[in-house]
């Protein structure tokens, strides 16, 4: 098989309709567009119109900011770590392997303190909250931070 050789399977492409070529044709007149209106003009609808009156266009959207740049979280709940077993490493990979981390994105992990956790694990993850740490180690697993490389016990 070569590229060349390929082609679309039978029936799959329909020629494009020819609108606006008479009334015999059954898409003549107004050629589909309706009648009359601002839609129907030649030139359509104006680059930047929305349908708003002007004075909402002169002053623009209404006042807030979404942070275009923000770091988004896979988030992990406390409880969710009971999957693994006494003494084990908890990192991404693994979190992806038990399917508590999902989706294409590669997303930095935030373990956070909702229910309980009663054996110990190795925690090496971006983020872990305050609450969740002091549960960990009251379990007696210990918390890795992967930021800056330090760890905690």
């Amino acid at each position: 098989m070569r590229l060349d050789s390929l082609s679309p399977s039978r029936g799959s492409k329909r020629p494009s309709r020819r609108i606006g070529r008479g009334n015999g044709s059954g898409r003549g007149t107004t050629a589909g567009k309706g009648t009359k209106g601002q839609k129907a003009r030649s030139g359509g609808i104006k680059a930047g119109f929305e349908g708003r009156s002007s004075r909402e266009q002169r002053y623009g959207k209404a006042p807030g900011f979404t942070n275009i740049f923000r770091t988004e979280y896979a988030v992990v709940k406390l409880s969710d770590l009971s999957v693994f077993e006494r003494d084990e490493v908890v990192d991404i990979g693994s979190l992806r392997e038990r399917g508590l981390v999902r989706g294409m994105q590669q997303r930095p992990v935030k373990i956070l303190s909702n229910g309980e956790i009663d054996k110990p694990l190795t925690i090496r993850v971006e983020k872990v909250t305050a609450a969740a740490r002091q549960k960990l180690e009251q379990a007696g697993g210990r918390v890795e931070d992967m930021s800056d490389g330090s760890s905690s016990t």
